[in-house]
């Protein structure tokens, strides 16, 4: 390995110490003559410039903001999955604009090679007819979707965006590693990358010449515009939901851009008109950016076991009421073994060579081929021909040991002679290393890049940035995030001063948009709704063990009749201890959480992270044997907790339908919870002190001071807690906010008669602002309470069902 200090400034040989380069591969930082690149410098000098202990602060500073904006990706085991922090290399990737401009020149080539090839596959089929495509890789092929045939007019291009894997080898030159084409990942993780990155370096970064990428957004945004067209149905990105290891991205991209977040089960298609089940009906939708598996869209007319896509959605693209960002069925370029026939194609096609030849690929289904991978097996790696992961990702790639084998192992050799249609061979490939920091030093690492472009009305346009892949170690196939790899950004230097673009700039060319509210999907309103009454329904159990336990520290014997009626009426027989506690805070809390991962594009990352700081103080409570003399202090902390998440999602959230449904749904269930609690402890033979502790778990003691001049009795406790219309804790206080809510819902107000729903909700306030405290018996109570669930039945029928 050769060291790459040389002839540089004293902080920049201090930096470079210990960096070393591996033979026989080339390094992005070091040129061939030992000095950093001049694209690198800058940066190089800026970070020796700085202490060890700065370097680690700043970089802590990009990883807080990572986990505030909520990325993560999934680690998956056996039986369950995780999330994980983003593992940004907090050094990026840099390359020069003349470099870059090559790539680009090669991937618009490719690009549009790929769209020729496309059509021919779901048109003329010319390519298999003439040859230059064996029929067995479109005819048993199961990316190929023999549906779409023809549906794609000729006039319209199947592909509109783009993403692509290269790499570069030994002699220097960058090859294309992977076609990403059903649906290009990472877009939405590039700029979280870059937002992070400019944290870490704010000063140099906000004066460097690094080309910004918020620009290419702005272009996917009018891309999707002009597909749409003049329509007035909605635009929305397809998502498999909160499971899948791209949905922050999902959720990501569809806040940046402003896009409909939907799932399968939102969609309806009904005589050939995609719809979004919405809180005001089904509305059409006009353009689809698919982040599903193109197989299990329709489980119609393609996976009938698909339960993420929608039945009917391909006879809307027929119909042309529906389009896609790409053309359904457009994966089946990505298939492995058209690599190997593509070089042939642009020959015949563009008249010229590829200008960035992909990794060599022999399809084993002609013996002259087959016999050259078997021949040439100390380069090769073998794996399925129809496979859309890139060979050198794939777990089940078999790659030769020079060290240990001198052939192919007999199992590969019978499969390649007896299955060779089904195999291809790929050149085993050398990476290219970049830096990362590990351990205090930077070390040398393989790498592959990921490269963005979206067609425009003049031609393709690529993102003047990207999304690097970095290896866990030397071992150029341990780039997934599970197997230790590591992201970086990557960062085009230009010799000029760069344009300052964002997405908040309004471009000409894009249509006005009006200020009517924005489609919510009957899903998300449900979820916003539970979400809403999971965290009350916490915060009223955090509230009864912290009264239980606050008697307890105040020397009240475990036999008092008081604790022994809240144990018997108000914890429903459960044991008053950690455990317990736990149980009683963990269900509803945790439910809160599921509920709101699945609307990440509608709940702010500040209340989703303090969701998950509560869940995780629960889980805590839980593991660690808290002294009964500390459960008072632990009780009080979370709910502040509590109420300061209600605060801040209540409070910064826009008053829309969604705001209305999560406020709903939390006043359904204080008003619920608190019927519930006066039922028993109003009660006339319940024991000394049930009154008291009912303006306690009302939290209205210091107000009934205020309000009334006598010690609590059920008049005036009643009155504070069931009727008291200004008090944010009674009954009637919170049926009036509801009824508020409800008159703003779509379809309750403004025909002939009310809708159900404010029907109920209106009967129900009027009880209430006319009945008087003494008339409050628990018969009228369990009205009440049944009449609050009616009422929450009926809305979910009305809306979220």
């Amino acid at each position: 390995m050769a060291s790459a200090q040389t002839h540089q400034p004293a902080a920049l040989n201090d930096l470079l110490a210990n960096y070393t380069t591996h033979p026989g591969v080339h390094d992005e930082m070091i040129g061939a003559d030992g000095a950093v690149k001049p694209a690198w410098r800058d940066l190089m000098e800026h970070l020796g410039g700085l202490t060890p202990e700065g370097l680690a602060h700043r970089f802590a500073r990009g990883d807080q903001y990572l986990r505030e904006a909520g990325v993560f990706y999934r680690q998956y085991d056996d039986t369950v999955s995780s999330e994980r922090e983003w593992p940004l290399s907090h050094i990026p990737l840099v390359l020069g604009e003349s470099e870059w401009a090559e790539i680009g020149a090669g991937l618009v080539q490719r690009a549009d090679l790929l769209e020729y090839v496309v059509q021919d596959f779901y048109g003329a089929n010319e390519l298999v007819r003439s040859g230059q495509i064996p029929a067995t890789l479109l005819g048993q092929n199961p990316a190929w979707l023999r549906p779409m045939m023809g549906v794609q007019p000729e006039s319209e291009p199947f592909l509109n965006f783009l993403s692509f894997e290269i790499g570069r080898g030994p002699d220097g030159k960058w090859w294309v590693i992977s076609d990403m084409v059903e649906s290009p990942t990472t877009t939405g993780f590039a700029i979280e990358n870059r937002v992070a990155l400019s944290r870490v370096f704010p000063n140099f970064f906000s004066n460097s010449n690094v080309h910004r990428i918020a620009g290419f957004f702005q272009t996917i945004q009018q891309r999707l515009f002009d597909l749409k067209g003049d329509g007035a149905g909605q635009i929305a990105m397809l998502s498999p939901g909160p499971m899948n290891q791209n949905y922050a991205e999902h959720t990501y991209l569809a806040r940046y851009l402003g896009l409909l977040l939907v799932e399968g089960e939102d969609l309806i298609v009904s005589n050939g008109q995609a719809m979004v089940r919405t809180v005001s009906g089904p509305q059409p939708l006009s353009l689809l950016w698919n982040r599903v598996p193109a197989a299990m869209i329709d489980p119609l007319e393609l996976d009938s076991s698909s339960l993420i896509g929608t039945p009917g959605l391909l006879d809307a693209l027929r119909r042309r009421t529906l389009r896609t960002l790409n053309a359904e069925g457009a994966g089946v370029l990505e298939t492995r073994a058209l690599m190997a026939f593509l070089p042939k194609i642009a020959r015949k096609h563009l008249g010229q060579p590829l200008m960035m030849p992909n990794i060599a690929t022999w399809w084993c289904g002609h013996a002259a081929e087959r016999d050259h991978v078997i021949k040439h097996c100390e380069q090769m790696m073998v794996g399925s021909a129809f496979s859309t992961v890139p060979l050198m990702a794939d777990p089940g790639t078999f790659v030769f040991d020079a060290d240990k084998q001198g052939a192919f192992p007999a199992h590969v050799m019978d499969l390649l002679q007896s299955s060779g249609r089904a195999l291809v061979g790929q050149e085993t490939v050398t990476l290219s290393t970049t830096p990362v920091y590990e351990e205090g030093r930077l070390v040398a690492r393989p790498m592959c890049l990921r490269v963005f472009l979206v067609r425009t009305a003049t031609g393709w346009q690529m993102m003047p940035g990207g999304y690097a892949r970095v290896s866990a170690g030397d071992d150029p196939k341990a780039f997934a995030m599970q197997r230790g790899g590591q992201v970086a950004d990557v960062w085009i230097v230009s010799d000029a001063p760069v344009a300052q673009t964002s997405l908040l700039t309004h471009s000409a060319s894009a249509p006005a948009r009006g200020f009517s509210e924005a489609a919510l999907p009957a899903r998300a309103a449900d979820n916003l709704f539970w979400v809403g009454r999971n965290v009350e329904r916490a915060e009223i159990s955090v509230r009864l063990f912290r009264a239980y336990f606050a008697r307890i520290s105040d020397g009240v014997p475990p036999d008092a009749p008081i604790l022994r009626y809240i144990r018997k009426h108000l914890m429903h027989g459960v044991a008053p201890d950690v455990a317990a506690m736990a149980d009683r805070y963990e269900t509803p809390l945790c439910q809160a959480l599921h509920a709101a991962t699945k609307i990440g594009d509608r709940f702010s990352p500040d209340g989703m992270r303090a969701l998950k700081d509560i869940v995780h103080d629960v889980d805590r409570l839980r593991a660690t044997r808290v002294d009964p003399d500390d459960i008072l202090s632990e009780s009080s902390l979370l709910l502040r907790k509590i109420t300061g998440f209600s605060g801040l999602v209540h409070e910064n959230m826009y008053r829309s339908h969604g705001w209305r449904f999560l406020s709903i749904g939390t006043s359904l269930e204080r008003a619920a919870g608190m019927v519930r609690l006066l039922r028993y402890l109003g009660l006339a033979d319940a024991p000394d002190g049930a009154l008291n502790l009912a303006l306690e778990l009302g939290d209205s003691i210091v107000s009934h001071r205020a309000r009334f001049s006598v010690v609590a009795d059920a008049a005036s406790v009643f009155h504070m807690l069931a009727l008291d219309g200004n008090n944010p804790r009674s009954v009637r206080f919170h049926v009036s906010r509801a009824h508020q809510h409800i008159t703003e819902l779509p379809g309750q107000t403004g025909g002939a008669a009310l809708g159900d729903v404010a029907q109920r909700i209106l009967l129900m306030e009027t009880q209430l602002a006319t009945i008087t405290a003494d008339r409050l018996t628990p018969e009228v109570f369990d009205d009440l309470e049944r009449a609050l669930w009616a009422l929450s039945d009926a809305l979910t029928e009305a809306y979220l069902v």
